[in-house]
C-alpha cells in the first residue's frame, strides 16, 4: 500500500516537473531525493523496529518453538506471521483439548478398575468371614460358600491378568511373529472352549470345510487369546442350542479376514461404536452375572492394532452378531 502511494506521488511530481524553470525544477530534484531517501530510511527503520519487538514477544513466549514463525518476524510477513499464529493457537486448543479427554479417560478408567476389583474381592471376603463364623455348622452351606468365594476370586484373577496384558501391549509388547496354519489354531481353540459350549449346546465349528492349511504371519499366541475372546463372549451371550461359526475370506491380494459369527441376543446399534472400550458393558447387570473381566474386547483390539490389523463389529438387536478381524497372509 505504501509502495503504491509512493508511485503516485513520484507520477505527480514529474508532471509538475515537466512544467516548471530550470531552477525550481533542480530545488525540487533535490527535495525529491532527499525525500525517497528518507523515505526508505524511515520505512526500513519502522520495519527493524516492528521486526525486534516481535522478536522479543517470540523469545519470551510459546511461539519460540515454531521456526516458520521465526523466519516470518525476520521477514516481517506479517500476513504469514499472524496465520502462523493462528495455526499454532488452534493447533494448541487441540492438543488441551485431547488432554482433557485423556484425563477424563484415565479417571474414568481408575474409577472402573477399582470398582471391578471391589466387587468380586468384597463378595469373597463376605462369604469366607461367613464361613469362618463358627456359629455356621451346616458343612453344605460351608461348601456351597467357599465355591462362591472361589468363583470371585477366580474373576479377581482374571481382571488383574487381563490388566496386566493390556498394561503389556500398550507398553509395546514385542510380537513374536512367524508363520502358522490359521484353520489348526482355530480348531485347538474349539477344542479348548467345547465343554463352556456344551453347556448352552452351543456348536462351535467352520462354515465351510478348509481341508487346506492356510498360513498367516502374526504372533500365534496372541492371535489364539483374540480367537478365545471373541468366542468365549459368542458362547456368553449366545442363545441355547444356537451356533457359532468361523469362516476365513481374502480381505486384500495380502491379507486374509476371519469372520466370528453367532446367532445370540446381539447388539443395539447405538452400543457398537463404544464395544471396544475397556470395562464397557452394553448390559451392566447381565455381564456381572455372566462374569468375566469386561476386558475382552479391549484386549483384542490392543492384540490386533499391535499387529497393524483391524477389527470390525456388525450386529442386529436379537439376530447375532459378527466379528471380523485382518491379518497378513503368509507371502
Amino acid at each position: 500500500m505504501a509502495i503504491a502511494g509512493m508511485i503516485g506521488i513520484i507520477a505527480i511530481a514529474f508532471i509538475f516537473y515537466y512544467f516548471i524553470d530550470l531552477t525550481l525544477q533542480n530545488l525540487i530534484l533535490t527535495g525529491f531525493g532527499f525525500f525517497i531517501l528518507t523515505f526508505f530510511f524511515y520505512n526500513y527503520r519502522l520495519k527493524k523496529f516492528i521486526s525486534h519487538q516481535l522478536k522479543r514477544v517470540y523469545d519470551s513466549s510459546l511461539f519460540s518453538n515454531v521456526p516458520q514463525l521465526k523466519n516470518d518476524i525476520q521477514n516481517v510477513d506479517f500476513e504469514y506471521f499472524i496465520s502462523g499464529i493462528q495455526n499454532f493457537a488452534e493447533a494448541k486448543h487441540k492438543e488441551i483439548e485431547k488432554l482433557h479427554n485423556r484425563d477424563d479417560f484415565r479417571r474414568d478408567f481408575i474409577g472402573d478398575v477399582s470398582h471391578e476389583l471391589k466387587t468380586p474381592l468384597f463378595t469373597a471376603q463376605g462369604y469366607l468371614l461367613t464361613v469362618l463364623d463358627e456359629s455356621m455348622e451346616d458343612p453344605v452351606i460351608k461348601q456351597k460358600y467357599l465355591e462362591r468365594a472361589n468363583k470371585s476370586i477366580e474373576r479377581l484373577s482374571y481382571i488383574v491378568k487381563d490388566l496386566d496384558m493390556i498394561a503389556k501391549l500398550e507398553s509395546g509388547m514385542k510380537l513374536d511373529q512367524q508363520d502358522f496354519n490359521l484353520v489348526k489354531t482355530i480348531h485347538d481353540v474349539f477344542e479348548l472352549l467345547e465343554i463352556k459350549a456344551n453347556k448352552k449346546n452351543i456348536s462351535l465349528g467352520f462354515k465351510e470345510p478348509y481341508d487346506y492349511p492356510i498360513l498367516v504371519k502374526a504372533d500365534q499366541e496372541k492371535i489364539e487369546q483374540v480367537l478365545i475372546n471373541l468366542l468365549s463372549n459368542s458362547i456368553k451371550y449366545g442363545k441355547l442350542n444356537g451356533s457359532t461359526l468361523v469362516s476365513i475370506k481374502t480381505h486384500s491380494s495380502h491379507r486374509i479376514a476371519v469372520h466370528v459369527v453367532d446367532d445370540g441376543i446381539g447388539i443395539d446399534e447405538k452400543y457398537l461404536p463404544r464395544l471396544f472400550e475397556r470395562f464397557y458393558r452394553v448390559d451392566k447387570s447381565r455381564s456381572r452375572d455372566q462374569g468375566g473381566s469386561g476386558l475382552g474386547l479391549a484386549i483384542v483390539k490392543h492384540i490386533l492394532e499391535a499387529h497393524e490389523q483391524e477389527v470390525f463389529v456388525k450386529s442386529e438387536k436379537g439376530k447375532g452378531s459378527s466379528f471380523i478381524f485382518t491379518l497378513n497372509k503368509t507371502v
